[in-house]
């Protein structure tokens, strides 16, 4: 197994960055021909997603669904760091995503993309890719 860490600075509360290349490099760079990938965030108010990393407006319009979600939500959060949709969010989307890889190349479709899902930024966060060999 092999493990990398991507940095990843964020700008926004709520925000979609693309780690694609990232992931793609250190899948290529593990030398693994076919296996698994795991990408993971290390943190509670983040995410890891993939969908489409073609056009710039669907990630800004998650996060902008998210601002739109959490802002019609009837709850009371108690958490006194006053981020807990952050952690909502983190849970709904989850820490992490497992993507097969074939041909020693992170196995997309055409137009998907990884991403990590800042819920509590702007921050400095770490994200961990572990690629497994089949």
């Amino acid at each position: 197994m092999e493990v990398r860490e991507l940095p990843v600075r964020t700008s926004e509360r709520y925000e979609f960055v693309s780690i694609t290349e990232g992931v793609k490099e250190a899948v290529r760079n593990a030398g693994v021909g076919e296996g698994f990938c795991l990408i993971s965030s290390t943190h509670t108010t983040a995410a890891i997603t993939v969908n489409e990393d073609y056009d710039p407006d669907v990630p800004r319009d998650l996060a902008a669904a998210c601002r739109a979600l959490v802002g019609n939500l009837d709850v009371r959060f108690e958490h006194a760091e006053g981020n807990s949709d952050s952690h909502l969010l983190t849970s709904l989307f989850g820490q992490s995503q497992q993507l097969l890889v074939r041909g020693g190349e992170l196995d997309l479709g055409r137009w998907q993309g990884v991403f990590l899902a800042e819920f509590d930024g702007p921050r400095e966060r770490t994200v961990r890719v572990a690629v497994y060999g089949a």
